[in-house]
């Protein structure tokens, strides 16, 4: 029995040796075959031709607004203050790319993007300009509004005159009179008793009545 134990011990030692040296060949496998794919990959991404050497394009002109008491300027659409409007500014110290001089010099082109041709002019003494300048053609003058007029003939057509008329003559009213009784005067009487004699005298009756039935019944 003793020897039967260890037959069978030992047959389960070299199953569990084969199968770890078989399970780490297996490992070992897969982990050499990952390395070349890597590898494999890597060589693919390598370039076969030259790289270009990428150099940095110079940005040209820059226009710096130089400081004021404002704080800022105004940009306008060509280099005048009364034939062109204004359409924006800038703040001090705002760089902005110049691209061009008028032919006198005192305005610089400068690019501003959100309007229309993207350009505007400043006075060429609010700016600081580093770089070289090309002059500009300014753009043409923008033509004056049309003011509206109107036909002299047409409009008295519709002028109606109205001619004046002559209010009414006012008349004063004619002027009261007010009686008046002369102070003299004797007041004027009839035959007739007046009511307030009349009614006195029946108060006095009443009254003589009342202080005869007083003392007779004390």
């Amino acid at each position: 029995m003793q020897v039967s134990y260890n037959l069978d011990m030992n047959s389960e030692r070299h199953r569990f040796i084969f199968l770890s040296s078989l399970l780490i060949c297996l490992v070992v496998g897969l982990v050499t075959a990952q390395i070349s794919m890597v590898e494999a990959s890597h060589e693919y991404q390598i370039p076969t031709g030259s790289i270009p050497t990428v150099t940095g394009t110079s940005v040209g002109a820059i226009a710096t607004v130089l400081d004021n008491e404002q704080g800022y300027i105004n940009l306008r659409a060509g280099p005048s203050t009364v034939a062109y409007e204004i359409v924006g500014m800038l703040l001090s110290r705002q760089q902005v790319p110049a691209l061009g001089r008028s032919p006198g010099g005192d305005w610089v082109q400068v690019a501003y993007p959100g309007i229309p041709g993207g350009v505007a002019w400043i006075w060429s003494d609010l700016v600081e300009v580093k770089g070289t300048l090309l002059i500009v053609e300014p753009p043409p003058t923008p033509t004056p509004e049309v003011t509206a007029t109107i036909d002299p003939t047409l409009a008295s057509q519709f002028l109606v005159e109205i001619p004046p008329t002559r209010l009414p003559t006012f008349t004063e009213p004619p002027q009261i009179s007010i009686p008046t009784l002369p102070v003299d005067a004797p007041i004027a009487t009839s035959g007739k008793v007046p009511m307030g004699f009349i009614i006195i005298g029946m108060a006095a009756v009443g009254m003589f009545g009342a202080l005869i039935s007083f003392l007779s019944g004390r």
